[in-house]
């Protein structure tokens, strides 16, 4: 039985590496230069959705101001991907979002609200309020560092 566990363990390790692979891999579809973020949302084994940081559908593809600073209505990878599921008949219930940067405080609340149960992400972000709400919420969190993809 403890060979089993320890089977099962590094398994999840293994499909998490690749999930968090693969947000980074759709990071590149955001059009943001200072930095390009993405989510994925893995419900039993299955994609069922994805997000990359971005302007709302129909806004041009600009993300950043004449000074770099990011404008304000630009949705971050969490964000797209959960109310992509909204738009969908699929639920985040119980399932794990894949993240190459730590969430922020507004994406935990979402995260929390969709019913998220793990966050895997790749990269710290300076202000870690989201990753303590997240906590808080009882919602496993875990960073993996990943080598240079």
């Amino acid at each position: 039985m403890e060979n089993k566990k320890i089977n099962n363990e590094e398994k999840q390790q293994e499909l998490d590496i690749r999930y968090l692979r693969m947000a980074h891999i759709w990071a590149e579809n955001s059009y943001c230069v200072r930095r390009k973020v993405g989510a994925l949302i893995v419900k039993d084994k299955m994609i069922i959705s994805d997000g990359y940081n971005g302007t709302p559908s129909g806004f041009e593809n600009v993300c950043e101001d004449e000074q770099n600073i990011t404008l304000p209505y630009v949705l971050h990878a969490e964000a797209n991907a959960i109310t992509k599921i909204a738009r969908s008949n699929n639920n985040s219930e119980n399932a794990t979002l894949y993240v190459t940067d730590a969430p922020c405080i507004e994406c935990a609340k979402l995260i929390i609200q969709a019913g998220i149960k793990r966050v895997i992400y790749n990269r710290n972000y300076r202000i870690e309020d989201g990753i303590n709400l997240l906590k808080r919420a009882g919602i496993t969190v875990e960073q993996i560092e990943l080598e240079k993809i």
